[in-house]
C-alpha cells in the first residue's frame, strides 16, 4: 500500500503595505519624494547655497553673449546707443515728442529712458526663456530652478553697469555735472533689479508652459515701451488733451516709468521734481516688493513641475 503525500496548504497571501505604511518605511529612512518641491524656507536655503553658481552662471552668459560678435560686449552699449539715436531722429525731430523739455536735456533724457527700460525689457525675455532654452541643464542637474531667472536678471544689471559708463558720459557732455543725487541712482537701480527679477521668474514659470510666449512678448513689451514715456515727457504730452485724469495716473506711476523718472531725477539737473509724479518712492519699493514677493511664490509653487513632460 503506497503512503499517501500530505502537503501543507499554501500559505495565504500577505496583505499589500498601503499608502501610509510606505510613507512609514520611507520616512524611517530618510526617504523623499524624487522631485518634491521642499517648503519655502528651504527652498530660500537651498538658493544661498547656490549663490555663487547663480554668480558665475550670470558672468558666464555676460562673456559669452557676444563672443562671436567683432565688437565683443561693446555691443552692450551700441545696441541701445543706436536705438535712442533712431528714436531721437523719428519721435524728436520728426514727430515733436521733445515738446516741453529744454534741448540741452531731451537727449539725456531719451538715453536714460532706452537704458533704463531696456533693463526691464532684457530681464523679462531672458526670464520667458530661463526655463524653456535651458531644459538640458534643468533635466540634468538638482538645483533650485529660480536660480536660472535670477541669474538671468542679474546678467541684464552687469550689462547695464557697464553701459552706466556711456550713460555718464552723456548726461555730462549735455551739461549735468555729478552731485549728491546722482547717489539716488543706486537704490533706484536696486529696486529696479528687484523688479525685474520678480517678472522674470513669473514669466519664467509661464514660459515653461508655453513656449510660443517668446512670440509674443516683444509685441507685449513694444507697447509698454510707447506707453511708458521713453520717448516723451507723459505730463507734458497729456497736457492740454482731453483725457481722464486717472489715465495719466496709470501711465505715470507704471513701473518702467517710475524706474526711468528716478533716475533721469537723479541723473539730469534740469529734470526736476515737477516731472515725478506724487509718491515716487513709495510706488518704486510698492513695485518691487509686489513684483518680486509674487513672482518668488508664484515660481516655487510649480518647482517640481520644471523639466518634465
Amino acid at each position: 500500500m503506497s503512503q499517501a503525500l500530505h502537503t501543507p496548504p499554501p500559505a495565504a497571501p500577505r496583505p499589500a503595505p498601503g499608502e501610509d505604511d510606505l510613507a512609514a518605511l520611507a520616512a524611517r529612512h530618510g526617504l523623499t519624494v524624487s522631485g518634491a518641491r521642499p517648503s519655502l524656507a528651504e527652498y530660500v536655503r537651498q538658493l544661498w547655497g547656490r549663490r555663487h553658481f547663480i554668480l558665475a552662471f550670470s558672468r558666464a552668459k555676460v562673456t559669452a553673449q557676444y563672443s562671436q560678435a567683432k565688437l565683443g560686449q561693446l555691443w552692450q552699449v551700441v545696441t541701445p546707443l543706436l536705438n535712442a539715436a533712431v528714436y531721437f531722429f523719428i519721435f524728436g525731430l520728426l514727430l515733436g515728442a521733445r515738446r516741453g523739455i529744454p534741448s540741452d536735456v531731451y537727449v539725456p533724457f531719451l538715453v536714460t529712458g532706452v537704458f533704463v527700460f531696456m533693463f526691464t525689457q532684457s530681464s523679462v525675455m531672458s526670464g520667458v526663456r530661463a526655463i524653456s532654452g535651458n531644459l538640458g541643464l534643468v533635466r540634468a542637474l538638482h538645483f533650485p530652478r529660480a536660480s536660472l531667472p535670477i541669474s538671468f536678471a542679474l546678467q541684464q544689471l552687469q550689462q547695464l553697469l557697464f553701459s552706466m559708463v556711456v550713460l555718464v558720459a552723456v548726461v555730462v557732455a549735455f551739461g549735468s555735472l555729478p552731485g549728491l543725487s546722482w547717489l539716488l541712482v543706486v537704490p533706484a537701480l536696486a529696486l529696479q533689479f528687484v523688479f525685474n527679477t520678480g517678472l522674470a521668474l513669473i514669466f519664467a514659470r509661464m514660459g515653461s508652459g508655453t513656449p510660443d510666449l517668446a512670440q509674443l512678448m516683444p509685441f507685449v513689451l513694444r507697447t509698454w515701451m510707447y506707453a511708458s514715456g521713453v520717448m516723451f515727457s507723459i505730463p507734458v504730452m497729456l497736457a492740454g488733451k482731453d483725457v481722464p485724469g486717472w489715465l495719466g495716473d496709470v501711465l505715470q506711476l507704471n513701473p518702467a516709468a517710475v524706474y526711468m523718472d528716478l533716475v533721469r531725477f537723479a541723473l539730469i539737473d534740469g529734470y526736476g521734481s515737477s516731472y515725478l509724479p506724487p509718491h515716487v518712492w513709495a510706488f518704486a519699493v510698492g513695485w518691487a516688493l509686489l513684483a518680486g514677493v509674487t513672482g518668488f511664490v508664484y515660481f516655487w509653487k510649480s518647482e517640481e513641475r520644471y523639466g518634465r513632460g
